[in-house]
């Protein structure tokens, strides 16, 4: 069972940032083979600012899944986004990627309400975004050399 827990970014303990950015690096620059700077921004306000929200699943007290919720005009000038959503390779296939993505579209709902959601998404992703909601706004682009597009999931 998934422990899901909500912080900002000055409530993260030192050893939940490290498992976070941990987590992060091993699968967006490791698996994918691509370095990028992981710590976005001069000094990663993106992470920093006061109203990000950091989702955490935990199984056994181990990190299996995260994302981050970026008010409107961090990420995108009109809208909350969704984004770092990355789970352990040890936990795929288990459909804990959808439970993280149900849980960080609830916080976004409770925190923003009736807020369309944007995100930039791996483009061989976006079946999996589809079944959350989300639909394509922009042709392929390409983000640290790896295709991506916009995509919106409007309010219900």
């Amino acid at each position: 069972m998934t422990q899901w827990k909500i912080y900002s970014f000055k409530q993260l303990s030192t050893e939940q940032l490290y498992d976070v950015i941990k987590l992060r690096v091993d699968v967006f620059v490791v698996e994918q083979d691509c370095p990028y700077p992981d710590l976005d921004g001069n000094k990663g306000e993106l992470d920093r600012h006061p109203e990000t929200t950091h989702l955490l699943g935990y199984q056994d007290n181990t990190l299996v899944a995260y994302l981050r919720i970026l008010p409107k005009g961090q990420n995108y000038a009109d809208y909350v986004s969704i984004g770092r959503v990355v789970t352990a390779i040890e936990n795929r296939g288990s459909g804990l990627g959808h439970q993280l993505m149900q849980q960080g579209i609830e916080q976004c709902l409770k925190q923003y309400p009736n807020q369309p959601i944007k995100i930039s998404a791996q483009q061989h992703l976006s079946r999996f975004y589809q079944q959350h909601g989300f639909t394509q706004v922009s042709k392929m682009y390409l983000e640290d050399n790896i295709p991506h597009i916009a995509m919106l999931r409007l309010v219900n």
